[in-house]
């Protein structure tokens, strides 16, 4: 695909769920098919749950997990300040901004 995409928790279960449809469900397929990347902000919210479906498992253990670096601490306090963002969502955004992916 040559740009990376960080995809965030919401599409991860709405794809798994069968919840979009044509562009946007083959999209995201295209992205998960290359090379998917998710914040370990992610990771916690889709496997922080007694019972996960296999599927969403195996996708977190093929995904590219952006860990919680000094850059990404220092981008996400950026972004706490500058857009008064929750923690989770500034470390989502940080993490993409770290490893230049939309």
């Amino acid at each position: 695909m040559g740009q990376r995409y960080l995809i965030d928790t919401n599409v991860i279960i709405d794809f798994s769920l069968n919840r979009l449809e044509g562009k946007g469900k083959a999209f995201v397929a295209d992205v998960i098919d290359s090379e998917p990347y998710i914040s370990v902000i992610n990771k916690i919210e889709l496997l922080g749950f007694s019972m996960v479906p296999q599927e969403i498992i195996d996708f977190v253990n093929t995904a590219s997990i952006i860990s919680l670096t000094d850059e990404v601490a220092n981008k996400t306090i950026a972004l706490r300040i500058t857009h008064k963002m929750k923690l989770p969502d500034a470390i989502i955004a940080a993490s993409a901004m770290a490893v230049d992916a939309t």
